[in-house]
């Protein structure tokens, strides 16, 4: 039996590693991206089991990929939880419509 893929996507390699360590203990494979470029090309890559998805990152913000990632008729029913430092309820109701399955706010 393989062990469930988790993508971590944030652009802070600090909020990577640490994912990593907890996600890695716990049995998860942990995948990175640190941009939402990145993010997609490793979902079409890997197609994860979860995506953990920061909102604010270059080159493409969180919602868009996750937009992107639900447009796609492979993707779409990937689990996706936006992970972000923002408790902003606006950020919360933009991050669901745009696909997001949950949100969590970083410490």
């Amino acid at each position: 039996m393989t062990s469930p893929n988790i993508l971590v996507v944030d652009d802070q390699p600090k909020n990577i590693k640490l994912l990593q360590i907890l996600l890695k203990a716990e049995g998860y494979t942990v995948i990175t991206a640190a941009n939402g470029l990145e993010a997609l090309e490793q979902v079409k890559a890997c197609l994860p089991d979860l995506i953990l998805l920061d909102i604010q990152m270059p080159k493409m913000d969180g919602f868009e990929v996750c937009r992107q990632i639900r447009a796609d008729e492979v993707t779409r029913i990937i689990p996706i939880v936006m992970v972000t430092a923002s408790s902003d309820r606006r950020d919360q109701k933009k991050a669901r419509e745009a696909g997001a399955n949950d949100f969590i706010t970083k410490p």
